[in-house]
């Protein structure tokens, strides 16, 4: 059996759009928004964070990145669903956290600007925003495409260094999904190989290490990271990316559901899982993917170099540009639909394919789209 999803019965439809330029989300707050006539994408100019990823129309309303959203009205600035961390992936040093340096970096603690308005360019949406992050001298530029017919969309992000001299920096995305879509029959997959629960004994953190999707306790007790219940223990664990691609999915069958994540693992070698359980209920899971693999501050970071022989941080020189970019994706899928085993780009066709030889297949259509 295949279930296919191709989109076809979509493509007549034409996108609708909102400027960028003076245009609100759904929160009452300044935003980046698409919309085709599958989905809608809301991009939070306070703090950056893709806010809304929902199929549209959806008389569920669904929103999968439903985590630490404000309040309608709200409009201060912060972090929420898929936020971006940059100029770290967690704590600053004693001295940098004295001098103001938030966790996980400035990029979500800042105000965006609408570079460009959204606006139908021959074969997809585009709009643009960008930041300059004062404290650690970097400005991002970010121009987010979407498909016009499928839910699905591509993030190319540019970070220069504004500083005279060279520098340290990590760029992590942090993608969170959240309850309704989060229950405890919600299933992660992803292609890391061998990884580390966080917080170890250092010098050496990453041992003992497991393959996905085991992991190990602080206890040495092995369990099966694909799903959250009661117990979040390990709190995160991170993988090493071996393919030329990295992917990282949640299926939800309670919904219907999956989102997921493509990138190249030359941008982004490292992919992680923050697992968070209130009232013995999930609350949260980070689909974090991104430059480093330690979660420490730079000190440690520094001493430490690499792990496994990939290193946990990255360098721009004076006045260097670095360039990233993923994609980002939300399908239908049958309730009795396990999980995704493999997933494949070609043909400019992206294919899910399901765990356990079941042979099913879940298609988009992603030909306008690219990482290039």
């Amino acid at each position: 059996m295949h279930f296919r999803h191709t989109g076809l019965a979509w493509v007549c439809g034409i996108g609708v759009t909102l400027s960028a330029v003076g245009a609100t989300s759904s929160l009452d707050r300044p935003a980046l928004v698409f919309t085709n006539a599958s989905c809608r994408l809301e991009v939070d100019l306070r703090g950056g964070a893709v806010g809304l990823f929902r199929l549209d129309p959806d008389p569920s309303g669904v929103n999968p990145l439903q985590w630490g959203t404000p309040k309608v009205g709200d409009q201060a600035v912060r972090g929420f669903g898929h936020f971006l961390c940059l100029d770290r992936w967690g704590p600053a040093s004693e001295a940098e956290a004295a001098k103001g340096m938030p966790y996980h970096g400035e990029a979500a603690s800042v105000v965006w600007t609408a570079s460009q308005e959204v606006a139908w360019n021959h074969t997809r949406w585009e709009g643009g925003m960008a930041a300059r992050l004062p404290l650690a001298g970097l400005s991002v530029r970010r121009r987010i495409e979407m498909s016009r017919q499928e839910a699905a969309f591509v993030v190319h992000e540019e970070v220069t260094n504004e500083n005279p001299l060279g520098r340290l920096y990590n760029m992590v995305q942090h993608p969170t999904i959240g309850a309704p879509f989060l229950d405890a029959h919600t299933v992660v997959d992803c292609n890391g190989r061998r990884g580390f629960a966080q917080g170890g004994a250092l010098p050496h953190p990453e041992e003992p290490s497991a393959y996905w999707p085991r992991a190990l306790t602080r206890d040495g007790v092995s369990v099966d990271v694909r799903r959250l219940g009661a117990d979040p223990e390990p709190n995160v664990v991170t993988y090493a990316i071996e393919d030329e691609l990295g992917w990282v999915t949640a299926t939800s069958p309670t919904q219907g559901l999956i989102l997921g994540y493509v990138w190249k693992a030359s941008d982004y070698p490292w992919v992680s899982h923050w697992r968070d359980v209130r009232d013995g209920q999930p609350s949260a899971r980070g689909l974090e993917f991104g430059t480093t693999g330690l979660h420490q501050p730079y000190p440690i970071l520094v001493r430490r170099g690499a792990v496994w022989g990939r290193p946990v941080y990255e360098y721009l020189d004076a006045g260097q540009t670095v360039r990233k970019s993923y994609l980002g994706f939300l399908v239908r899928a049958p309730q009795d639909f396990v999980g995704v085993g493999t997933l494949t780009w070609a043909g400019g066709k992206l294919t899910l394919h399901e765990r356990g030889g079941a042979g099913r297949e879940i298609a988009l259509a992603v030909d306008t789209l690219s990482l290039q």
